[in-house]
């Protein structure tokens, strides 16, 4: 057991905390309010190398390892949750799963200009009626011999209209139902492919999320990720280490709102002294503190598992499941703890609120995450 964080370690949770006090601090509440998304600071986040923090060099990424990645997510979310899930799917999602199972071809051509920030990506899995059941795919991508024809819509698809590359889940062998579907990467511009209109959220507003509709776009076979009939494994082993990015931004939103709470109390005076020093405030910066320590852990585990190859189907939905509940329920609290003025977004803090709550429900439910657990432990 080692529980001290490397020289290196430090460095990027530095790098990452100061880029979002200097540059993402700046202009938040306007761009939440507004919806706008932050292609500035995006594009300085990948020239800073936070878009490809695990790909390697030889490809233009960081060659970095998953905790410097939860380090990083969690500095970053503290600040502006829209710019850490663009940082999320592109890493974590898009990157990775390139990385991991995509063509020489393939890394090339697209993982290259996707780890330096010179595009970003999407994940398009989810659908009208396929969301926690990602096996009923109604998108469908018939073989055509040198292509398939890609049809269907995609819902709730982040970086949907500022993406370039987009990894698109697809049917071509229904008969084999979850065997016999396919992960193909779709370029923006394709014919055929159309984006439908900006979403409007409760949280994480300045991130841009649309359907996407495909009307037989012609998408070339070089374009499919690993072998015929691989595109749900492919889907299930991306989310499993898109689910540490995603309790790595739950951390993060609990950590920042949190920490806005607890300075707040030491200036914020009832009855004579602040009200810190009132139990009943004390008590609920204790319970927060406490919640924040251990998702923190239990996001860390889930990174070491992974960097060291060990199965993080486990560790990786206990993070996402606990960093989530304390996302919310550490922002609720900061809310109530800086009363009337929680209420105003000049205080950060009910933005995290409503920022919080997407982290229980994208990248697989809470609920989906207890179902990944329990046939963990039952398994035996």
């Amino acid at each position: 057991m080692d529980f001290q964080l490397s020289e290196e370690h430090l460095m990027i949770q530095q790098a990452a905390r100061d880029f979002a006090q200097q540059e993402l601090l700046p202009g938040v509440i306007e761009r939440d309010e507004k919806q706008q998304f932050p292609y500035e600071q995006i594009k300085k986040m990948g020239e800073l190398g936070f878009l490809g923090m695990m790909v390697d060099p030889a490809y233009g990424g960081s060659g970095l390892d998953t905790i410097s990645y939860v380090l990083a997510m969690e500095e970053i979310s503290k600040i502006d949750a829209s710019a850490s899930v663009v940082m999320s799917v592109n890493n974590s999602l898009v990157c990775w799963g390139l990385q991991t199972f995509g063509t020489e071809e393939q890394k090339q051509k697209y993982l290259t200009r996707l780890a330096t920030g010179e595009v970003i990506g999407a994940f398009c899995l989810s659908e009208p009626e396929a969301g926690s059941d990602a096996t009923s795919q109604k998108t469908t991508a018939v073989d055509m011999g040198d292509y398939y024809i890609l049809n269907g819509t995609k819902n709730w698809i982040t970086n949907g209209g500022t993406a370039d590359v987009y990894l698109v889940i697809a049917q071509t062998h229904p008969d084999l139902k979850h065997k016999g579907i396919n992960a193909l990467i779709v370029e923006k511009g394709m014919p055929g492919f159309e984006i439908g209109p900006k979403e409007q959220k409760l949280g994480i507003r300045g991130s841009d999320t649309h359907s996407l509709m495909f009307t037989d776009v012609k998408v070339p076979k070089e374009n499919r990720i690993g072998e015929d009939g691989f595109g749900f494994k492919f889907a299930m082993k991306t989310l499993a280490g898109g689910r540490i990015g995603i309790a790595s931004q739950a951390l993060g939103i609990a950590s920042g709102a949190y920490e806005l709470a607890l300075k707040y109390s030491k200036e914020r005076k009832a009855f004579g002294k602040p009200i810190c020093e009132h139990q009943a405030i004390a008590f609920k910066l204790a319970d927060m503190a406490v919640n924040i320590e251990a998702a923190r852990h239990l996001c860390l585990k889930a990174a070491w598992d992974k960097d060291n190859g060990h199965n993080y189907d486990m560790s990786g939905a206990m993070a996402k499941l606990f960093a989530s509940q304390t996302a919310m329920d550490t922002a609720v609290e900061a809310v109530q703890i800086h009363g009337g003025n929680g209420y105003v977004k000049e205080y950060h803090v009910e933005r995290f609120m409503r920022d919080a709550k997407i982290t229980q429900i994208y990248e697989g439910t809470s609920e989906i995450q207890k179902i990944v657990i329990s046939r963990e432990v039952l398994k035996d």
